[in-house]
C-alpha cells in the first residue's frame, strides 16, 4: 500500500496500530514519549484528541485485546457517559449521557449502520456488526452530533475504525474460552482473525478479519426449563481492498457479511417453547478519498441490510423484518489560510423497512436529503467551530442542525471546551404508519402518523488538565429534549391496556463527568470516571426510567515487567427507577468487579487470563425487575498469536 497518501501524523498514527499488535505497549511512559491520540469523528478529518471540538473517548484495540470483549457493548462498559444498561430478554443497549441507545448513531470508518433499536422490538443488533480483532479503536461522542451526521445521532455517535491496510504482510489471532462457576451454562468460545498485506508493493493493499463465537444459554435460577440468558452463534467477516494509484488519491471497496443465532427457552401462559432469532448482516462500501496541497476530498456509495427471522418450536413465529439503507455522499474540506479550514457536503439516502406488521403491503421507504457546512478557525490558543446541516424529510420537510463549540487552550498543560448544539430525530417508518399494530398478552400498541420529529439541545462545559503522569477532566452537561416520543395507555388500562404513541414529553438531562489518570510509578497507573446524572421528565415531573443517578468506573493497572500486565476493574451502578403499567419501582445499586493478566511469552504469543464478577453479583437476586442479565462469576483464557 501506498502510504505517501497519508500525512506524517497519519503515517504515525498507523504505525502504532501496526506495532501494537506484536509488543506490549508502554502506555505508562512519560508525556513526551507518547503518541498523541488522533480522532476523526469530531469534525471529519484528523486531528489531535485535545484539539476535537467535542467530548469524546477512545478505545484502542490493545485495550479491547487485554480483556474479554464479545461485542461493542462489552467494548463500551466503563466508558465515562455510557451506560450499558437492559432493553429487554437479557439484551444490552448503549445509552450516552443518559439519552436512550435508539438516540445512539453507530458508524463503521464513518459509515451509518441500520439503526435498530426503534423498529425491531428489544433489539441490539448494532452491537454486533465488527468483529473485535477487526477493531483500531473505537471514538465515542458525547453529545448531540447532528450538525454533521443528522438524524439518529441525538445523543451521541460510536464510530468503529476499522484496522488499516499494511505495506508488509502480517496477521494475528485471537481466541479465548469462557466459563461460569455456577454451572448453569454460559461457555462461551470466541476466536478472531485479522490479515493484511499488499498485493501490489505501493499500490493495493487488502484487509480480512473475521470472527466465530459461541455462546451457550444459562438457565434461569428459578425455572430449570427458562433460559435467563440467551445463546448465540456469532460468524462474520469483512474484506477491503485499497488501491492508492498516486500519492494523492485512495479508493477503497469494502464488503461484509454476518449472521447470528439466538436462541432461548421461553415462556407465554402455560406453554413452554424454543424461539430462535436470525439475524443476517451485509455492508458494502466504495469510496474515494484525496489529499491535495488545497485540502482534502471524499466520496462514498455504502449500504447495510439487516434481516431478522424468527422460528418457534411452538406458537407463531415473529414476523419477519428487513432494514436496507443506502447512502450517497461527498464533502470537500478547504484551507482557507494557515488557520482557517472550511468544510462542505452533502448526502441522500434512502431507508427501506419491510414489515408485515407495519401496513398491508410489508413495505416503506423514506429519504433523507441534506447538506452542512461548518467552518473552523484558529486564532492563537482559540479554536473556534461554527457548523449546520439542513436535513430534508420526505415526511417532515427541513430541518437545520446547527452548532458552534470553541476549545481553548489555556496553558499547554489546561484546555478549555464548551459548546452548544441542536439534533432532531425523525420518528420510524413503524410507529408512524396508521395501520401498524402489534398484539401481545397484555397489550395492543398502535402508531400514529401523526407525530413530529424529537429534538435535543445540548450544552456543555468542560476543563482537561495534563500534566506528567496525571490528567484531570471534568465537564458539565444539560440535555433539554422535547417532543419525546412516548407510548401511553389510552384505553382499557386495567386488563389489555391499548398504547398509542404521542409527542407527549419534555425531559431535561443535566450532570457531570470526572475523569481521571495517574501514573504514580512507571508501572502502575489508575483510570478512574464518575458521572452524576440528573434525569427528569418534566411533564411527568418525575425521573427518566433505567438512568442510574450515580456511575463509577475503575481501572487499576500494574506493568509487573516487559512481559506481564495485569488490571483490576471496578463499575459502579447506582439506584434506577423503572416503570411497570404506569407504577414506579426502584432498583438498587451494584458493583462488578473483574481482574485481568497478560503475559507474554514471545514477542509474538501473550496468554490472557481473566475473571469477571467476582463477587459474584446476582442482579436477580437484588431485583426482579432487572430488565437484563450480569452474568454470574466467571473465568476466561486464551491467547493472542502474531505473525
Amino acid at each position: 500500500m501506498n502510504h505517501r497518501f497519508f500525512s506524517g501524523r497519519q503515517r504515525l498514527l498507523v504505525s502504532s496500530a501496526l506495532l501494537g499488535s506484536i509488543a506490549a505497549p508502554n502506555v505508562w511512559a512519560q508525556a513526551e514519549e507518547q503518541i498523541p491520540q488522533v480522532v476523526v469523528t469530531a469534525s471529519l478529518i484528523e486531528q489531535k484528541l485535545e484539539d476535537a471540538p467535542a467530548s469524546i473517548t477512545v478505545i484502542g484495540h490493545e485495550e479491547l485485546n487485554n480483556r474479554p470483549v464479545q461485542d461493542l457493548a462489552d467494548a463500551l462498559v466503563g466508558a465515562a457517559g455510557v451506560h450499558v444498561g437492559g432493553v429487554g430478554l437479557g439484551r444490552r443497549g448503549i445509552s450516552i449521557r443518559g439519552m436512550s441507545n435508539e438516540y445512539t448513531l453507530t458508524m463503521i470508518d464513518g459509515r451509518r449502520i441500520s439503526q435498530t433499536a426503534s423498529v425491531i422490538g428489544h433489539s441490539e443488533a448494532d452491537v454486533g456488526w465488527i468483529p473485535t480483532e477487526g477493531i483500531e479503536r473505537i471514538e465515542v461522542v458525547r453529545g448531540p452530533m447532528s450538525s454533521l451526521y443528522g438524524s439518529d445521532a441525538l445523543g451521541g455517535v460510536i464510530n468503529i475504525i476499522t484496522r488499516p491496510a499494511t505495506d508488509e504482510w502480517r496477521a494475528s489471532m485471537t481466541s479465548r474460552g469462557e466459563w461460569r462457576e455456577d454451572g448453569r451454562g454460559g461457555e462461551v468460545l470466541q476466536t478472531g482473525l485479522y490479515a493484511s498485506g499488499p498485493l501490489v508493493k505501493d499500490k493495493l493493499g487488502i484487509v480480512a478479519y473475521g470472527e466465530f463465537r459461541d455462546r451457550e444459554p444459562t438457565v434461569s435460577p428459578t425455572d430449570a426449563r427458562l433460559s435467563e440468558m440467551e445463546g448465540r452463534e456469532v460468524v462474520n467477516g469483512n474484506l477491503a481492498f485499497n488501491w492508492t494509484p498516486d500519492d494523492a488519491q485512495r479508493i477503497s471497496l469494502n464488503y461484509g457479511q454476518g449472521s447470528e443465532e439466538r436462541e432461548r427457552n421461553a415462556l407465554t401462559g402455560r406453554n413452554y417453547y424454543v424461539t430462535t432469532d436470525l439475524i443476517d448482516r451485509e455492508q458494502f462500501a466504495l469510496s474515494h478519498m484525496g489529499s491535495w496541497q488545497w485540502g482534502e476530498t471524499s466520496v462514498r456509495a455504502y449500504g447495510t441490510k439487516l434481516e431478522k427471522t424468527n422460528r418457534r418450536s411452538s406458537g407463531t413465529p415473529v414476523r419477519p423484518q428487513i432494514l436496507e439503507d443506502r447512502t450517497y455522499d461527498a464533502r470537500t474540506t478547504l484551507n482557507l489560510g494557515a488557520s482557517n479550514r472550511l468544510s462542505l457536503g452533502g448526502e441522500w439516502r434512502e431507508e427501506e423497512l419491510f414489515d408485515t406488521s407495519m401496513n398491508s403491503e410489508g413495505y416503506d421507504s423514506v429519504r433523507h436529503r441534506a447538506v452542512f457546512v461548518q467552518d473552523e478557525l484558529e486564532l492563537d490558543r482559540w479554536l473556534l467551530v461554527l457548523g449546520t446541516r439542513y436535513d430534508d424529510h420526505d415526511i417532515f420537510g427541513g430541518y437545520n442542525s446547527p452548532r458552534a463549540y470553541a476549545v481553548y487552550h489555556a496553558t499547554d498543560q489546561l484546555t478549555f471546551k464548551g459548546g452548544v448544539g441542536r439534533g432532531f430525530k425523525a420518528p420510524n417508518l413503524k410507529v408512524l404508519s396508521p395501520e401498524y399494530s402489534v398484539t401481545t398478552s397484555s397489550f395492543v400498541v398502535f402508531g400514529n402518523p401523526n407525530l413530529e420529529p424529537e429534538f435535543n439541545t445540548s450544552y456543555e462545559l468542560g476543563a482537561h488538565y495534563r500534566t506528567d503522569g496525571w490528567s484531570l477532566q471534568a465537564t458539565l452537561f444539560q440535555n433539554d429534549v422535547k417532543d419525546l416520543i412516548q407510548s401511553y395507555c389510552a384505553a382499557d388500562c386495567d386488563a389489555l391496556r391499548v398504547l398509542n404513541y404521542e409527542n407527549v414529553d419534555e425531559a431535561r438531562i443535566r450532570g457531570i463527568e470526572i475523569a481521571t489518570s495517574f501514573a504514580p510509578l512507571r508501572q502502575l497507573a489508575l483510570d478512574l470516571n464518575y458521572t452524576f446524572l440528573n434525569a427528569k421528565d418534566l411533564t411527568a415531573d418525575q425521573p427518566l426510567a433505567e438512568k442510574p443517578k450515580h456511575a463509577a468506573n475503575l481501572t487499576l493497572k500494574w506493568l509487573a515487567t516487559d512481559k506481564l500486565n495485569a488490571q483490576a476493574r471496578g463499575n459502579y451502578y447506582g439506584k434506577q427507577t423503572m416503570y411497570a403499567s404506569e407504577v414506579r419501582y426502584g432498583l438498587p445499586d451494584y458493583t462488578l468487579w473483574g481482574a485481568d493478566l497478560n503475559y507474554r511469552l514471545t514477542q509474538r504469543f501473550k496468554l490472557h487470563l481473566s475473571g469477571d464478577n467476582l463477587t459474584d453479583e446476582s442482579l436477580a437476586e437484588l431485583s426482579t425487575r432487572f430488565n437484563y442479565v450480569e452474568v454470574g462469576r466467571s473465568y476466561s483464557a486464551g491467547f493472542t498469536g502474531s505473525f
